[in-house]
């Protein structure tokens, strides 16, 4: 059998096999987002986890989320994996009296995760957030 008639036997089934992990590999979640689910920790203010938490604009990244202590002394948590590509590379700034920026392709979101500019239209997740005492508890 020469290499010609060997290729077309093998055909549409090989194609697949050969294109279907990369396929697969490559496609998004359904909501597109990509964030994380099933997110509940804490975090003692105290600790030394924690003292990246003390000063307004001030943020540290665990589980797969940005806990931020915002420019008003709130605490706020949202998703560190982009809602655009699904990079992990969102982070807080506190231009524009605090915004979560991704450094991959430079998506914006306010601190309700509604886009900011037209990289995306997808929002990006934020968890709920409970202080008690100096345990803060993030969560969905």
């Amino acid at each position: 059998m020469e290499r010609k008639e060997f290729l077309k036997s093998l055909g549409a089934g090989a194609a697949f096999a050969l294109i279907f992990p990369c396929v697969q590999g490559c496609s998004k979640d359904e909501d597109g987002t990509g964030a994380p689910t099933g997110i509940d920790f804490t975090i003692d203010l105290n600790s030394q986890e924690g003292a990246g938490l003390q000063n307004n604009g001030d943020f540290i990244l665990k589980n797969e989320v940005v806990v931020v202590k915002n420019l008003q002394g709130n605490f706020i948590a949202a998703s560190q994996i982009c809602s655009h590509q699904q990079t992990d590379q969102v982070r807080f700034l506190p231009e524009n009296g605090g915004i979560f920026h991704c450094f991959t392709h430079g998506s914006e979101f306010d601190q309700q995760g509604n886009p900011l500019n037209s990289i995306t239209n997808n929002p990006l997740k934020i968890f709920r957030t409970s202080l008690e005492g100096n345990i803060l508890r993030v969560f969905e």
